[in-house]
């Protein structure tokens, strides 16, 4: 978690030793996300930030307090507890408006306030590992950052212009203005980095589409267990933390499925309740992996209580970024943490679903196969007579069809094979309608 920091620089500055917190939550009276369970995921997003919670405050509300989320007294008992637990930081569970949150620091002027939304920025700086990853961060604590800034340097615009008595401007309103333009400026130019990175990724998704592989991206809520579902598909060594967005930036490894052919698997940025617009803006370029995909496994967590409610999350932002009409598979990992009732309730309710284990690496076969059909989908028969001097197309088909028969004639290799629609132009120039005899 950041402390005493320092524009533009956002995420930099880190204190040696753990902010010591205090969580505070609404209670709304939902019954799909408890004020408990929200407020046990806070937690955990505050340990991933590098915090240690020390204490817990809810208030009964049907709608936050407009000028101070809370009440005003509980406010102050907010105050009270930070202090009574030497706390320096009160995190809210909910967005804070700015007003909300400058009101809430002149009642709380000796604690850090923040709200859920700066906790994940925050801790996607920590996380943000490629060069795209970092671009898409800054440029959502930024825009975060922006309708925020409050004259926060007003005392070295003062020492300027030697007291604020008579000077032209009022405190800190010229230094306001200047920490403005310059993260306008910031903002526009992330916006054309990106930009320009978004086209790179774009011709590398054109090519993986020209070249017919079959794209599978896995989605899901964060600590579902994409990144190790990911290694056990494909034998590779993803970072796979116990931990919040251990992993933000998209990965790609390929599969091999049964009959020799390959496929794309892509693990991205997983999706949490409550997940801030602003970053699936920043990450859409990434996220765009997801709406391009052939197929995507959703993967959820089997044994969390939260099942259904984190499923519907990662429907909202699927919808959000318009990847809600791909096709898709429900993948309940964890399974092995399932007690024989609720497995079998869960295979009633979604009964084309699919169980494994990627850490104990059980159900991955099931999985395969279900890629390997799913990638089948649709498909045309066809036969081919390729000349030896053509072995790309030979080697095409072995990657990317499946293979029915192949024999050698004395005009080149007969092939029947299965192709998936998109690759079918790709051999029509091969293509015969009667099997060649042998010489």
């Amino acid at each position: 978690m950041t402390r005493n920091r320092t524009y533009p620089h956002t995420g930099e500055e880190r204190a040696a030793e753990r902010d010591r917190a205090v969580l505070v939550g609404i209670d709304r009276g939902s019954a799909e996300w408890p004020v408990e369970e929200s407020l046990a995921e806070l937690e955990r997003l505050a340990h991933t930030a590098g915090a240690v919670v020390v204490s817990r405050l809810t208030q009964r509300l049907d709608r936050p307090n407009p000028r101070t989320f809370i009440g005003s007294g509980k406010a102050d008992e907010v105050g009270t507890l930070a202090a009574h637990h030497d706390a320096n930081v009160v995190i809210f569970d909910d967005d804070l408006t700015p007003s909300q949150q400058a009101n809430l620091e002149g009642l709380l002027p000796h604690v850090k306030v923040i709200d859920r939304t700066q906790l994940i920025l925050d801790i996607f700086a920590l996380h943000a590992v490629s060069r795209e990853g970092k671009l898409q961060v800054e440029l959502a604590q930024l825009e975060y950052l922006l309708p925020r800034l409050r004259g926060m340097w007003g005392h070295l615009e003062r020492e300027r212009l030697g007291g604020g008595r008579g000077a032209r401007f009022g405190a800190g309103e010229s230094q306001l203005e200047v920490d403005r333009r310059l993260a306008r400026r910031r903002i526009a130019e992330l916006k054309r980095e990106l930009k320009h990175v978004a086209s790179e990724r774009d011709l590398q998704r054109k090519r993986r589409a020209r070249s017919g592989v079959f794209r599978v991206a896995l989605v899901g809520y964060t600590n579902a267990g994409k990144s190790t579902l990911l290694n056990a598909l494909t034998n590779a060594d993803v970072l796979a933390y116990d931990m919040l967005f251990a992993t933000l930036d998209s990965t790609t490894r390929r599969v091999e499925l049964p009959e020799g052919r390959e496929a794309t698997i892509t693990d991205t940025v997983g999706f949490i309740n409550k997940l801030p617009h602003g970053l699936v803006e920043a990450f859409k370029s990434t996220l765009d992996e997801v709406a391009e995909a052939d197929l995507l496994l959703q993967v959820t967590d089997a044994g969390s209580p939260q099942r259904e409610a984190q499923m519907q999350a990662v429907r909202e932002v699927l919808h959000e970024i318009g990847a809600h009409t791909r096709p898709a598979v429900v993948v309940f990992n964890k399974s092995d943490t399932l007690d024989a009732a609720t497995r079998s309730m869960l295979q009633k309710r979604y009964p084309d679903a699919l169980f494994c284990s990627a850490r104990d690496a059980v159900g991955i076969e099931t999985i395969v196969q279900r890629i390997a059909d799913e990638a089948a989908r649709g498909s045309v028969t066809m036969t081919l007579l390729v000349p030896y001097t053509r072995g790309d197309v030979v080697r095409l088909a072995h990657e990317r069809a499946q293979i029915l028969s192949e024999r050698h004639t004395g005009s080149g290799t007969q092939l029947v094979l299965r192709v998936p629609p998109k690759l079918e132009r790709r051999f029509l120039e091969f293509a015969v309608e009667t099997t060649p005899d042998e010489d």
